[in-house]
């Protein structure tokens, strides 16, 4: 196991896989998990410690697709793969059918991707107002053109192309199971399913019945689920309750690349769990931060873009308030170094208090979506002059 992974606790027993191997088009996967895209955490320093910890499918940040064609230094980027990741996944925004095609066109022509994520699950105001994002479905047609102009561009080359979706605007306008059956009949290789609204954002429990009627509606290709995946024992539950083929893991691996080695022992039928006291945890922090000058090429950047991490890899963890927001402020290696040494690094795992929910969660909130965007499932002329205004650098949902 690499040094940067916490040795695991308990060892390891033999036992019948959970799931047989995810297999989106060409790509196997040994283990049928995927890392969701996340903005300013899934770069390639993030990626490595979790390919480090196991296998799967490793999503880098989300990307629009404007930004690629126009060849946006950022988006090259955000799609500079490690020579050792493989398959090299990028998930795209979009709205356009035709800027999503020539996105895809781009990747796949050039070489730079072996699988394609479509993302309809965002839930940002700025991205809903202009109908993009987690309410783009309710406009059929207009998902339908997305989906189809994807898929086109990339089967020439034998890349496979994937649809992330949440459950629709709200629980009144649920799109989720006529998208999953319009991307299966236009030729996506799986679909994800985060079991919220646009509505719900990131509160509330995801709804895991809803993936389970994904799942017996859409029975050609594999049916992936996310939300509310904080432990190993979360995805079997998922797995056992929603009969799906693999899930989709967000902001339960942030500060815990190391749950991605609990995510495969489990799924191989063991009961191995990683448990790192707090050396272990700083040792992983200051191997991320290194990760991160190399990804960046600036260190005051690098340690600028760590200080969101701290929090979530110091949770559970006693370290005292001042400590943590100087760990917040760290700007160079040597800052970090000096503030590592000054924990207590002898403490053990802290067990329930490290684990459960992390990151954002908030509140419910009303979709903010364009005026009349109701009215009619059918794309006018209208909506489709202001829809590029959606092709926004967001986080996906």
């Amino acid at each position: 196991m690499p040094a940067s992974t916490p040795a695991p606790a308990t060892p390891v027993t033999s036992a019948s896989p959970a799931l047989p191997p995810l297999r989106i088009g060409p790509i196997t996967v040994d283990t049928p998990v995927v890392l969701a895209p996340m903005a300013g955490v899934t770069n390639a320093a993030f990626r490595r410690l979790c390919r480090e910890s196991g296998a799967g499918l490793y999503v880098a940040e989300m990307l629009t697709s404007r930004a690629l064609v126009e060849r946006s230094p950022e988006s090259f980027r955000i799609i500079a793969f490690e020579p050792d990741e493989v398959p090299r996944s990028v998930q795209l925004y979009g709205v356009d059918p035709t800027t999503v095609g020539a996105a895809v066109r781009l990747l796949v022509e050039e070489d730079r991707a072996d699988h394609v994520d479509l993302n309809f699950g965002c839930p940002v105001p700025k991205v809903t107002r202009r109908g993009g994002g987690a309410v783009l479905p309710w406009k059929r047609d207009l998902f339908a053109a997305i989906v189809r102009a994807a898929v086109d561009a990339a089967r020439p080359h034998g890349v496979p192309v994937t649809v992330k979706m949440r459950k629709g605007i709200d629980e009144d306008h649920l799109t989720y199971v006529e998208a999953g059956l319009v991307a299966q009949d236009a030729g996506v290789a799986a679909v994800a399913l985060h079991g919220r609204t646009a509505a719900d954002y990131y509160s509330g429990t995801a709804d895991w019945d809803a993936i389970a009627t994904l799942k017996e509606a859409v029975t050609d290709i594999p049916v992936l689920g996310n939300g509310d995946i904080w432990s190993a024992e979360d995805a079997l539950a998922m797995v056992a309750h929603t009969r799906c083929d693999g899930v989709v893991v967000g902001r339960g691996c942030q500060g815990r690349p190391w749950l991605f080695a609990d995510l495969a022992a489990a799924f191989a039928g063991s009961d191995v769990r990683v448990r790192p006291g707090l050396r272990e945890v700083a040792q992983v922090v200051r191997r991320h931060a290194e990760l991160m000058v190399d990804t960046f090429g600036d260190e005051g950047k690098a340690l600028r873009e760590m200080r969101k991490h701290m929090a979530w890899y110091l949770k559970g963890y006693v370290v005292g308030g001042e400590t943590r927001a100087q760990l917040g402020l760290v700007s160079s290696l040597a800052e970090l170094d000096d503030r590592l040494a000054g924990l207590d690094l002898d403490q053990p795992y802290p067990g329930e208090a490290a684990e459960g929910p992390r990151g954002r969660a908030g509140s419910p909130k009303r979709p903010i979506l364009p005026y009349g965007w109701l009215d009619s499932r059918e794309l006018s002329e209208e909506f489709r002059r202001d829809l590029h205004e959606a092709e926004l650098s967001v986080s996906g949902g």
